[in-house]
């Protein structure tokens, strides 16, 4: 038996209470365009379908009672859902993905920073869309401010030749979840042009409406920076005017908690979160498979991005703040785990060096949530997992009484350690190649 890195549990006890358990049955993915898939990009052979809840992660979770037992009995309360995908591998290296799920389904969670996710991948889209020659990530990007509520930005000091562009935004983002980041890529995309894009590829329940970390009326939100960009030689090669999107979008009913705080009063009622963001689990998750394994969604659900441009949205999915040049980050502060809650929570560990975590997170209004692609080159396993669980027990927004620590931070952590040791002495016929996985990262 394989020695786990993570934790104390007893993985062969897990393992065998599994080896009699069936699997949900497998289904061939649906039919896609056919598509030339780069050497270092994983080609899938099969996909399953998902069921709101299966034996499996309830049997899992019962193997450690003293850790998931509360889980277990307020699923409900806490919104506790969970995505886990085993990944397997035919002789030829071609995966077969087998997906099980926990009170996953249509409950309402706040997405906090996970939507910057797909606002990253569709930068990148819209920038290979326009197709203009000196236009690319790296080229200087200009937000100037046109509308009631709008900030302008003309400088990044944190970058070598201080100025502002995609590709910094996207590390950002990715390496210790930037609000401002964020911010600016809303404006260059447009509401519109968000919702439209994940609409077409199917994310029909998804609706990005707002920026991050600023309060702002439904209308300014509306509304979009004017926008120009330079080339190299500094010479002005797009330039893009004041958006507003007009178009309506399906009214919702998400409605949480039982009171709120505003302006210093207790509100006695249900918060509305209908104007707010909105991304479920299994999107969110399907949106991490499609970068990890393209070909794991139809063509239809996939983002138009180069190869490079995979490659380069992975390699700060897994990176880590002290391994950044530019942004630079104080290792103090933002330590290696930073936005590394799956497999450490709230810990300011080092992750192993076998291991690497390509995810994003999200934090806000007592809501944690997190998609991970998860290896260890050591031990030749892969995996992916999603969760999302509820912190705010005593149901009122506001208040900053957020079971961060005690609740949230403890759960992911336990999460992912659970699934790891169970995955490091899970039977495998082949050992899956992960070298396309190991990036060279900037120190």
């Amino acid at each position: 038996m394989t020695k786990p890195v993570f934790g104390s549990f007893s993985s062969l006890y897990i393992l065998t209470i599994f080896m009699s358990c069936s699997a949900p049955k497998q289904t061939t993915a649906p039919a896609a365009a056919p598509v030339t898939v780069p050497s270092t990009a994983p080609v899938p052979t099969e996909a399953v379908a998902e069921k709101k809840e299966d034996e499996f992660m309830v049997k899992l979770f019962k193997t450690q009672p003293a850790m998931f037992s509360e889980i277990l009995a307020k699923r409900k309360d806490l919104n506790v859902q969970v995505i886990y995908t085993q990944i397997d591998r035919s002789a030829d290296g071609s995966p077969t993905f087998t997906r099980h799920s926990f009170n996953s389904g249509n409950q309402y969670f706040y997405p906090a920073s996970t939507v910057k996710f797909p606002v990253a991948l569709l930068a990148l889209q819209k920038l290979r869309e326009l197709n203009i020659a000196g236009l690319d990530k790296n080229s200087m990007m200009i937000t100037e401010a046109g509308f009631s509520g709008q900030v302008a930005t003309y400088n990044d000091p944190n970058t070598a030749d201080g100025k502002p562009t995609i590709s910094q935004y996207i590390k950002k983002i990715l390496l210790v979840s930037d609000n401002e980041a964020y911010n600016r890529l809303y404006e260059f995309l447009g509401q519109e042009y968000i919702n439209q894009e994940l609409h077409k590829r199917g994310y029909d329940d998804i609706q990005i409406l707002h920026r991050l970390d600023v309060f702002l009326t439904e209308q300014e939100n509306r509304a979009t920076n004017p926008i120009r960009f330079y080339d190299a030689a500094n010479k002005l090669v797009y330039q893009q005017p004041l958006q507003v999107n007009k178009k309506q979008y399906a009214k919702r009913n998400d409605f949480l908690g039982t009171g709120y705080y505003s302006g210093g009063k207790l509100v006695d009622r249900p918060m509305d979160f209908s104007k707010k963001n909105r991304m479920g689990l299994g999107d969110f998750h399907d949106i991490v498979m499609s970068v990890v394994f393209p070909q794991a969604v139809p063509a239809s659900q996939r983002f138009d991005i180069t190869e490079e441009d995979r490659l380069f949205i992975l390699k700060y999915m897994s990176g880590y703040p002290g391994e950044s040049v530019y942004p630079s980050y104080d290792r103090q502060e933002f330590h290696d785990a930073y936005v590394k809650m799956i497999l450490f929570g709230s810990e300011k560990g080092t992750p192993p060096p076998s291991v690497r975590i390509f995810n994003k997170t999200g934090t806000a209004y007592g809501q944690l949530t997190e998609a991970a692609y998860i290896v260890d080159y050591d031990k030749q396993i892969e995996f992916i997992v999603a969760a999302t669980i509820d912190c705010n027990t005593d149901r009122i927004y506001n208040d900053d009484k957020y079971a961060y620590d005690s609740l949230g931070y403890p759960f992911l952590k336990n999460l992912g350690k659970l699934i790891y040791n169970y995955e490091v002495n899970r039977p495998r016929k082949n050992k899956p190649d992960l070298s396309s996985m190991k990036f060279s990262y900037d120190k």
